[in-house]
C-alpha cells in the first residue's frame, strides 16, 4: 500500500491547528511536532477505539498499541502533508495495514479458534481468527482495482471509524455520494466474501 499520496488532498484549511502544525513541522520546525502530538493523539485513539470495539475483548492488539504504532509510522513518513484530512486519511490506511499485518502474524502463528462476527454498517462478516480479516483485505484490494473511491469509503468507515460526513470531507465528495458508494461496496463485498 502506497503511503505517499493514497487520497486526493483537499485544500488545507489555514485555520485548522493540525494543518498549521503539519505545515510548520514539514517546513523544519521540530517544536511543531511536540505541539501536534497531543492534538492528533486523541483523534487517532478515537479512531483506533472505534475499530477495536468491533474486534471483541479477546483481541490481543489494544487501541493504545495500534495508536502508538500508527503514530510512529506517521511521523516517520516522508509525505508532503496537505492538511488535517490528508493526515487522517493516511492514518486510516496505516491502521488498516497494521491490523492486516497483525492478522497475518496471528494466522501464521495458529489456525482455528472461535468464530467472531464483524459488522460493517449492516454487512455482517464472520471472522475466524484473523483469516477472514485477510480475506476482507484481499476483497478490498480487488474492489480498489475496480473502484478506488468505494474502497476508500469502506476503509475510512470500517478501519478508521469515520462518520459518513467525515468520510465525505476526507475524500471531497458529498454525503449522498458516500452513502451510495458504501451501499454498493457493501453489496459487492458481501458477494465476494460469500463466493
Amino acid at each position: 500500500m502506497d503511503m505517499k499520496e493514497p487520497f486526493p488532498a483537499k485544500s488545507a484549511s489555514p485555520e485548522s491547528p493540525v494543518t498549521r502544525l503539519l505545515v510548520s513541522w514539514q517546513s523544519g520546525n521540530p517544536d511543531a511536532l511536540g505541539e501536534l502530538t497531543p492534538i492528533v493523539y486523541g483523534e487517532l485513539r478515537r479512531l483506533a477505539q472505534s475499530y477495536m470495539s468491533r474486534e471483541g475483548p479477546e483481541h490481543v492488539l489494544q487501541p493504545t498499541a495500534l495508536v502508538h504504532e500508527a503514530y510512529l509510522r506517521l511521523v516517520g513518513l516522508d509525505v508532503r502533508w496537505h492538511g488535517r484530512q490528508h493526515f487522517f486519511a493516511v492514518a486510516a490506511r496505516l491502521m488498516r495495514r497494521i491490523l492486516i499485518d497483525f492478522a497475518r502474524q496471528q494466522t501464521a502463528a495458529k489456525r482455528g479458534g472461535p468464530e467472531r462476527t464483524v459488522a460493517l454498517d449492516g454487512l455482517e462478516i464472520a471472522i475466524e481468527q484473523a483469516s477472514d480479516l485477510l480475506a476482507l483485505d484481499d476483497a478490498l484490494q480487488r474492489l480498489a482495482e475496480m473502484d478506488e473511491r468505494k474502497a476508500r469509503v469502506v476503509e475510512l468507515r470500517f478501519f478508521a471509524g469515520l462518520t459518513i460526513d467525515e468520510t465525505a470531507e476526507v475524500i471531497s465528495v458529498s454525503h449522498a455520494t458516500v452513502e451510495r458508494d458504501l451501499k454498493l461496496a457493501k453489496a459487492w463485498l458481501a458477494r465476494e466474501m460469500d463466493g
